[in-house]
């Protein structure tokens, strides 16, 4: 009986690597075996960082409201305090953005948390 290869689903496979592939440089954009590694690490890193990601911009935040609360004298960590205890409840990427895009209006939040 005659060996059975199944050219058409090998060769979607390899395809569909080969098109992950695109805009590799050298041979890792078009010989399979090198650039199925380089895919198979590509996806490994963009796994990993879309949890870094969410890290890194929450850091962001945290110095941006830091760098603002210290002009305005008083720190991240106090502000934050102050902040929860009066109760409000003002996430880090929003407070981060009215630091950077109205400074007047998170002047007057510093002003009311530190009463």
């Amino acid at each position: 009986m005659p060996r059975s290869k199944n050219k058409v689903a090998s060769k979607a496979r390899r395809k569909k690597i080969l098109s992950m592939a695109k805009g590799y440089w050298g041979t890792r954009k078009n010989v399979f075996t090198v650039a199925k590694n380089h895919v198979e690490k590509g996806l490994l890193h963009a796994y990993r960082d879309r949890k870094l990601k969410k890290r890194n911009y929450r850091s962001l935040w945290i110095i941006r409201i830091n760098a603002a609360a210290r002009q305005h004298g008083t720190t991240y960590s106090q502000l934050m305090h102050s902040l929860s205890s009066k109760g409000i409840g003002i996430n880090r990427k929003v407070l981060a953005s009215l630091a950077v895009d109205n400074p007047t209006v998170f002047a007057e939040l510093v002003s009311f948390a530190t009463k």
